[in-house]
């Protein structure tokens, strides 16, 4: 789709907004996020649900969460009342050797922002940032799932209370600005179904879900099996996107297999934990959607890989191929072909974009800047600079294009 063509859409200048003068126009953000109220999982929640579902907690003096019978200890504080600063830890992820620990780098706390939890405030911030538009992705949400695995029933019925909340206070389609990203659990095919139906008619675009193996009751399986092509049909006949998104993604156990006297608590982490859990569901998770052939039965398709980085894509397009090659007649369409043409990256800025653009279609990167987390950038259009190699053409692409594309043919 041309530039042209895509004049005025989702603010491209709008009134307002502060156009960066090295751009010319608006950015328009895969990876934005707010902090979740305290009732996101409860407002909705019916009440048969209670006992099962999330409950906050005083315990030793501080406010917990309890999912169930189980305390959920991902997020530290996930009241979300004192925050890191924006961009606060780019240097620890950046791998900046000065020997400090990612709690030492958040530096100063201070309190929650209006435009976190605000949508109209975060329009103004927005404009002030000459942001356009924002795909909005939950921080709480994202991390649910695997401590309510042993819970599936009240797992699902926390999901749709929270997509309800996220309906309330963000919107599917708010000022055809801001994106609100609900979530799907395959845990039940046919929940998955209904809940899609339900998120179509209201207009959803982006959904997301976890990067890693279905919970189910009878164990783990792929996102791929046969029994969630229900799901993908519609998502494909709806032009609905996928959007899996970093959070917890369950692989914590390989860590626990290697280091069992680790402290997992809060910011704890290792050397070796980083290197066994790091980025393995991710690729895991895409390798899944493309050996299953998800894309052979449904070409059209459309999934975007979130706050996952690029790291992992050449070495994944390698086994992908290999495993081509080597089991002959198993794939319809070379794998590698089906994701590039089905797939959509968002790169860490740590990330070298280059090298990205060597082995992914410039037309399959897309702009996250992951505002306002402290791993992100401290302002979205920082991530700019990531692009200095790239012509004025692909870096719209990449800034803006690419996304609208997306965007405006998804439930149309």
């Amino acid at each position: 789709m041309s530039a042209t063509s895509l004049e005025n859409k989702y603010s491209e200048q709008g009134p307002g907004i502060k156009i960066d003068p090295g751009l010319g126009y608006s950015a328009f953000d895969a990876d934005s996020h707010y902090y979740e109220a305290e009732d996101c999982l409860t407002r909705h929640l019916p009440k048969e649900w209670r006992r099962r579902g999330p409950k906050w907690a005083l315990i030793n003096g501080r406010k917990r969460l309890l999912l169930g019978d189980h305390l959920y200890n991902y997020i530290p504080d996930p009241t979300f009342s004192q925050l890191g600063k924006p961009g606060a830890a780019h240097d620890y992820f950046g791998a900046k050797l000065d020997g400090k620990s990612l709690a030492d780098v958040m530096g100063d706390l201070e309190p929650c922002r209006a435009e976190y939890r605000d949508r109209d405030v975060r329009l103004q911030t927005m404009d002030s940032q000459g942001l356009g538009a924002a795909w909005m992705f939950p921080t709480l949400g994202v991390t649910l799932e695997v401590t309510y695995k042993d819970d599936l029933e009240a797992s699902l019925a926390t999901i749709r209370s929270f997509n309800r909340w996220v309906e309330d206070d963000w919107g599917f389609a708010y000022k055809d600005r801001i994106f609100g990203v609900p979530l799907i659990s395959f845990s039940d095919p046919k929940w998955a179904v209904e809940e899609l139906e339900y998120l179509i008619s209201k207009g959803v675009k982006i959904v997301s879900m976890r990067n890693g193996p279905v919970y189910t009751a009878n164990g783990t399986t792929s996102p791929g099996a046969p029994e969630f092509d229900p799901f993908w049909a519609r998502c494909e006949e709806a032009g609905v996107i996928m959007a899996p998104h970093a959070g917890d993604d369950g692989y914590d156990f390989l860590g626990r297999m290697w280091e069992p006297w680790a402290d997992r608590t809060g910011f704890h982490v290792t050397p070796m934990s980083k290197c066994v859990t790091s980025q393995r569901a991710v690729p895991d998770f895409f390798a899944a959607l493309v050996c299953h052939r998800v894309f052979e039965r449904f070409p059209k398709l459309r999934v975007a890989s979130i706050e996952n980085g690029a790291a992992w894509v050449a070495p994944l397009l390698v086994r992908l191929f290999r495993g081509h090659a080597q089991v002959k007649g198993y794939y319809k369409k070379n794998p590698v072909d089906q994701f590039h043409e089905n797939i959509w990256v968002t790169p860490f800025w740590e990330d070298n974009v280059a090298d990205l653009a060597k082995v992914m279609p410039v037309e399959r990167i897309l702009f996250g800047s992951d505002y306002p987390h402290l791993e992100g950038v401290e302002a979205p259009l920082d991530f700019v600079s990531e692009l200095d190699s790239f012509n004025a053409v692909d870096k719209r692409k990449i800034m803006r294009d690419n996304i609208v594309a997306l965007t405006e043919t998804a439930n149309v």
